[in-house]
């Protein structure tokens, strides 16, 4: 079933592919930089105090709108709500997503067509036909658009957990505020060399028709909990990524903003009780959240996962069973 926001061709369209482009940097992103499971950060969720202090909440979600990531404990809910402000990377307001239409196409005369080349467009429009896109917007789409949307399912509800949970903050009458806007997180795809736009195209040209697969794979990884089952997963997905590529990737879109957003969630703690929740590979490593967090003078306390016992114990034996040696 579709959403009823695809009723409106100014809104549906870009609330349903803000979480395709997040979600594939987080794809690409999870290369190299998962903590293995026996390193003491290996936790999803996370208490953050100040000395006695309990300031809130911090979790790293998956951008997806898989029912079992969307049912949450009552122990998380009442966590949730304990808070006055919730973040989230950046907030899916109208003036956004209408900022994010303009980025994802051309400004110019330029069309993808004359970017790409005959027989590559071709092909692109092809991957592109499951996402029920209208021609004209397809044909005008920028480079790193085409990839990040065929690098994650066609959205279906366009209820996807970072959205899911800010509406239930908000609901729930927190504050809803970003830890980036827009223009910061986009920055580094807009900069990105064309060299290395097409050869990311080009693999989620070659690995579109798995897309459905590789997807509930990494959900299955993340309700275990088990970051080394994600990573392993990633390594598959990405082994053939050039490192130059992979290295940008994790300058530009992980530490570099990294920085950023623990600046800004430094801040926010600092007034208010937060519930934080971004991509999990924004988590772990000398450059991650939890360790900005604690250069800061935070203490982290890692809690249990989110979900209901029986939807763990799902993602637990499918992982096991798609990833046995």
């Amino acid at each position: 079933m579709r959403s009823c926001l695809e009723n409106s061709p100014c809104l549906a369209r870009p609330v349903g592919w803000l979480q395709p482009l997040v979600l594939a940097v987080v794809l690409l992103a999870w290369y190299g930089s998962v903590a293995a499971q026996n390193e003491p950060d290996n936790a999803l969720f996370w208490e953050i105090s100040l000395g006695d202090q309990e300031l809130g909440y911090l979790l790293g979600s998956i951008h997806s709108e898989d029912p079992r990531v969307l049912d949450y404990s009552e122990t998380f809910m009442a966590q949730l709500t304990s808070c006055q402000v919730f973040a989230m990377e950046m907030v899916p307001d109208l003036p956004t997503l209408k900022r994010l239409t303009e980025y994802m196409h051309y400004a110019d005369a330029a069309t993808l067509e004359q970017t790409l080349g005959s027989e590559r467009f071709s092909q692109v429009m092809d991957a592109l036909s499951a996402y029920q896109v209208p021609m004209d917007w397809k044909s005008k789409m920028k480079v790193w658009a085409v990839m990040m949307t065929l690098s994650v399912p066609p959205p279906e509800t366009g209820l996807f957990m970072d959205l899911s949970l800010s509406l239930r903050a908000a609901g729930a009458g927190l504050t809803v505020n970003g830890l980036e806007t827009l223009d910061q997180q986009l920055s580094f795809l807009e900069h990105m060399p064309l060299d290395y736009q097409l050869a990311l195209l080009d693999q989620a040209l070659a690995d579109h028709q798995r897309v459905d697969e590789v997807h509930r794979q990494m959900v299955d990884a993340y309700l275990t909990g088990d970051l080394s089952v994600v990573s392993r997963i990633s390594d598959m997905q990405f082994a053939q990524l050039d490192a130059n590529i992979r290295d940008y990737f994790m300058r530009l879109g992980i530490s570099e903003r990294n920085q950023r957003m623990a600046g800004k969630l430094g801040l926010m703690l600092q007034d208010s009780r937060v519930f934080a929740a971004l991509g999990a590979l924004h988590l772990p490593g000398p450059q991650g959240l939890l360790a900005l967090l604690r250069a800061q003078g935070y203490s982290l306390k890692p809690l249990p996962l989110p979900f209901p016992l029986e939807i763990q114990a799902s993602g637990s034996a499918a992982g096991q069973a798609e990833f046995r040696p």
